[in-house]
């Protein structure tokens, strides 16, 4: 039934999943498909509340899923139904998503609507005992990202986010390596993504510009940092297991202005405990780096993107360069030289090692959704997937709201939550 370029045996099989189950030290949220012998029905009926472009992305993976059945769809732009229900003909149609949430027979709702209007949506979603997977980033705001975390842990309903490198087999590899040492001590993170292009949408008429462009205006979006820098962001409490201190940055409208009100460009800085710095940078008006996060530690560099890592030590250089370098040495050795012209200070040529083979096509979004269906399915939590979701998004809203109050912030302690026993640090009333 499935048409993955990575299968789910595969990306187990490659992680040793099978037949030992070693990785779940690093990633606990795996466990989900360790053990299906706790099934209670056979198939996840599941709503698609906002099937717009990445409603749809999502859905293209989950009709492949013989375990799923999309059994309802709702939005307010008719042309996002019409293109849904190419994907999903059997799919009923409903006009109110409240009407999907009465529903008994629908187990889960996959929540793919504008940033501003997640969290009531996720809310009513939890309050009528549905599990939920949300797009990232989870909410508008940090309080309601709390308030989100806490109402799945007081319904004990099944909450993931679109952290899909969670499931993706480099990102897994390369944080098993971090953790084992391999790199040396970390003491730097660079992530970037760079693209070029306005961001914008066709629009077939003027009334619908803020509907349909929603990523641009600051009312329905914060722009970069919460559609961008949440994947990325994650990598570094992932990598170090803790959380940053503080962070600052600067943001501006550069190069496209054209009525949009979120930055074309941001950088944010973040400092971990012993001054361990992470860095995230956007620019959308140019595309040549690319995206990537560079985990630099003192014995190597990995880049999970690339699916490659480099040490710090490579091989020798050829014996011509070799006899050349010792001869340029005995020449201009009584001149006051930091260095040979040989040897400067700037990146080698170091072509490194892939993590796993081949770059796998899939980022691990398929891994991620069949992850979601297994665990609405056997009704189990995998441990740790949602509040890697919540700080990952708590983290790039504490971003943006340094960049736009233009001072350094801490992270505040009420939205602070223990991964040990999943309550939060500060007692606070049910939500």
């Amino acid at each position: 039934m499935k048409d993955y370029t990575l299968t789910r045996r595969d990306f187990l099989k490659d992680l040793g999943m099978i037949g030992g189950g070693a990785m779940l030290l690093t990633s606990p949220w795996l466990s989900v498909f360790a053990d299906t012998a706790a099934t209670r029905k056979e198939k996840c009926r599941l709503a698609v509340i906002g099937p717009g472009s990445r409603g749809r992305f999502l859905m293209n993976f989950l009709v492949q899923n013989p375990k799923v059945e999309i059994a309802a769809l709702h939005d307010i732009y008719q042309p996002s139904i019409d293109e849904a229900l190419k994907i999903a003909p059997q799919a009923k149609v409903v006009s109110d998503y409240r009407k999907i949430l009465e529903d008994k027979t629908i187990d889960a709702v996959v929540v793919a609507v504008p940033l501003n209007k997640h969290f009531q949506i996720v809310m009513d979603a939890f309050d009528a005992g549905k599990h939920v997977f949300c797009e990232k980033t989870i909410g508008y705001n940090m309080e309601e990202c709390y308030r989100m975390y806490q109402k799945h842990r007081s319904t004990g309903k099944i909450f993931f986010t679109g952290q899909q490198r969670l499931f993706d087999p480099r990102y897994i590899k390369t944080m098993e390596m971090v953790h084992a040492g391999t790199f040396g001590e970390i003491n730097a993170i660079r992530t970037f993504w760079y693209r070029n292009g306005d961001w914008r949408r066709p629009v077939p008429s003027p009334e619908l510009e803020k509907f349909i462009n929603w990523r641009l205006y600051k009312e329905s979006s914060k722009g970069l940092m919460t559609e961008l820098a949440c994947h990325q962001l994650q990598i570094g409490s992932w990598a170090l297991k803790k959380l940053p201190e503080k962070v600052n940055g600067h943001g501006a409208i550069t190069f496209w202005k054209d009525g949009r009100e979120v930055y074309d460009n941001v950088h944010c800085m973040y400092v971990f405990e012993g001054g361990v710095k992470m860095t995230f940078d956007s620019v959308i008006s140019n595309k040549f780096y690319g995206l990537e996060e560079q985990i630099m530690g003192h014995l190597g560099t990995v880049e999970p993107e690339k699916g490659k890592y480099y040490f710090e030590n490579v091989s020798p250089a050829p014996a011509f360069l070799q006899l050349i370098n010792d001869w340029e040495n005995k020449l201009f050795d009584t001149l006051p030289f930091a260095g040979t012209s040989w040897a400067p200070e700037t990146a080698n040529e170091n072509h490194g090692e892939f993590i796993i083979g081949e770059r796998p096509k899939s980022d691990g979004t398929s891994l991620l959704l069949d992850a979601f269906a297994e665990a609405v399915i056997t009704q189990k939590q995998p441990a740790n997937i949602a509040e890697e979701g919540y700080y990952a998004s708590q983290l790039c809203l504490l971003g943006h709201q340094a960049i736009e109050e233009e001072r350094t912030l801490t992270f505040p302690d009420e939205y602070k939550i223990d991964y040990l026993n999943h309550r939060s640090i500060k007692n606070t009333p049910e939500v």
